[in-house]
């Protein structure tokens, strides 16, 4: 398909995806740096090798992964023009990051309990590495909150139908996204040690 054809509508709508996933990839970059970092820096003497990670990042995987269910969810009613469903899984999505951010948080105070802080006296190489990875995720999900809230505005104010999605479904798509990348981080940091 040629990427010159279509109206400027529609020449618009491609550049906006190709952003979008031009940030993705970057993304995804910054994020293979540092879990390859977090490989290489395992060899040090000072690595933990037994610590488990805290129940809460296990909540809040779940947590995550059924936000992405409802965001689908949404977009499914959307489809078909479902506007009270569409809110309803609009709304349960952005409850559902808050909760996601909570237990992220509760997961660092479950470190904090076990002596490990960021930085300092008390911090650890690998507490460090886990602490840096997640509050960049954490950040990134503000930012998915944020277009979120775009999004539930502007369906509130009728910009979203069946046939004009494309705002909803760049949202969407870097909802999933920060998902996806957060079970892989947590699978990472589960199993890598």
């Amino acid at each position: 398909m040629d990427l010159t054809q279509g109206t400027q509508e529609e020449k618009n709508n491609r550049a906006k995806k190709m952003m979008l996933w031009f940030g993705i990839i970057s993304l995804i970059m910054s994020f293979a740096g540092w879990t390859s970092a977090f490989v290489v820096s395992s060899s040090r003497p000072d690595w933990l090798k037994d610590f488990q990670l805290p129940n809460a990042f296990i909540i809040s995987t779940v947590v995550i992964i059924i936000s992405s269910l409802t965001f689908i969810m949404a977009k499914s009613a959307l489809k078909k023009d479902n506007r009270q469903l569409t809110t309803i899984g609009l709304l349960a999505t952005f409850v559902l990051g808050i909760i996601f951010i909570y237990y992220q948080f509760s997961g660092f105070q479950q470190i904090i309990d076990l002596g490990y802080n960021f930085t300092g006296p008390t911090s650890n190489v690998t507490m460090s590495y886990i602490y840096l990875i997640a509050i960049v995720h954490i950040l990134h999900v503000v930012v998915g909150l944020i277009c979120l809230l775009v999004v539930i505005y502007n369906h509130f104010k009728q910009k979203y139908n069946s046939t004009n999605m494309l705002g909803f479904e760049l949202a969407a798509t870097f909802w999933h996204f920060i998902d996806i990348l957060w079970v892989y981080l947590f699978l990472f940091l589960y199993f890598v040690r």
